[in-house]
């Protein structure tokens, strides 16, 4: 049985910071915060020269999930508000498919002038392990920018499944082992795995039914194609609020300010049981620390604006704001502990 794995938060020193500082203070903190993150994320050669002007074109920003789920929903409200700031396009480009991997790849194989950004959450640290090879190093070949948001994953059950709790679940499931069906966002996506820890810690059997994306699986849902799923948030709030899915317990420490009386998982049934996902921006590495520090000023900007917040609250999304040395330290602490929910699981993509 997989034990309960703590989702890796930024400590409070991390999260947005408030009123802008003067642009020659955010300028030197910015360098500095820059730097040093890229001693950490291991790059060792030198940098390429800065741009002449940056940025001098349109900004790709990959995301690695198809259109309609929570990546994609955060990474349009993210790209918006920076084409303003650096008043210039930033195209967001889906390239859904194999977990992330397939934008991860292009990503790491881009040049680092700036120009290609990846918007990516946990799989980053799940699909090392998940996948027997991939054709990156999920620290060396990138440098983290900004962790934006946490968001909880929210377990639901779609018209067809009668249960209205989890241990309702729970026990509609050991009466037909391996009969309950339940929709992910795809293979060692973070709905998969979030429900592999889920039924490792219930000792109960459910059926996967793996989808191209969080919006297709939460369509079948709807339509009573398929029972349950744990997913983002995000995408499964107009659902929930519409009556047309039931949501049963969400997955982090705390109950969501969105969906305040629907219990945690752990208060639902499974004490020690919590799980959340993360959002973020990384670069290819040996990006120019110019660059990278202009990057996190405009998105820790984004995060503490009023106007994100209310958007962060409407789709049950947490504000963060943590730099690059704090988003390199979430990553590297998150790789060993979800190979562990890997290798435990026994979840293999090859």
């Amino acid at each position: 049985m997989i034990g309960p794995v703590a989702a890796t938060r930024p400590a409070v020193g991390d999260r947005a910071p408030g009123p802008p500082a003067p642009a020659r203070q955010r300028g030197l903190a910015g360098a500095l915060v820059g730097g040093a993150s890229l001693v950490l994320a291991g790059v060792a050669s030198a940098q390429p020269a800065p741009p002449a002007q940056w940025p001098a074109r349109p900004i790709r920003l990959l995301v690695g999930f198809p259109v309609g789920g929570a990546a994609d929903l955060l990474a349009r409200l993210h790209a918006s508000r920076l084409q303003e700031a650096l008043r210039e396009s930033v195209v967001v480009d889906n390239r859904g498919g194999a977990g992330g991997v397939i934008a991860t790849e292009l990503a790491a194989r881009a040049e680092p002038d700036g120009h290609t950004l990846l918007f990516t959450s946990l799989p980053h640290v799940i699909n090392p392990a998940l996948y027997r090879k991939v054709a990156y190093d999920p620290v060396r070949d990138f440098q983290p920018v900004t962790l934006l948001v946490n968001v909880p994953l929210l377990l639901v059950a779609g018209p067809g499944l009668p249960a209205k709790s989890v241990r309702e679940l729970i026990s509609a499931a050991r009466a037909a082992p391996g009969r309950l069906q339940y929709a992910s966002a795809g293979n060692g996506s973070s709905s998969h795995l979030a429900m592999v820890l889920f039924a490792s810690m219930a000792a109960i059997d459910l059926q996967h039914i793996p989808y191209k994306g969080t919006g297709p699986a939460i369509a079948d849902l709807v339509a009573g194609q398929v029972g349950l799923t744990l997913a983002s948030i995000v995408p499964l709030l107009p659902q929930v609020r519409a009556g047309r899915l039931r949501p049963l317990a969400v997955t982090g420490r705390q109950r969501s300010g969105t969906l305040p009386e629907v219990p945690t998982v752990a208060e639902a049934g499974l004490p020690g049981y919590d799980m959340t996902n993360w959002f973020g921006v990384l670069a290819p590495a040996r990006i120019p620390s110019a660059v990278l520090s202009r990057l996190d000023t405009e998105l820790r900007a984004i995060v503490a604006s009023p106007e994100a917040r209310e958007r962060y609250a409407a789709q049950g999304a947490d504000p963060v704001g943590a730099g690059p040395e704090a988003f390199a330290r979430v990553i590297r602490e998150d790789l060993p502990r979800w190979a562990r929910v890997v290798r435990e699981s026994g979840a293999r993509v090859d």
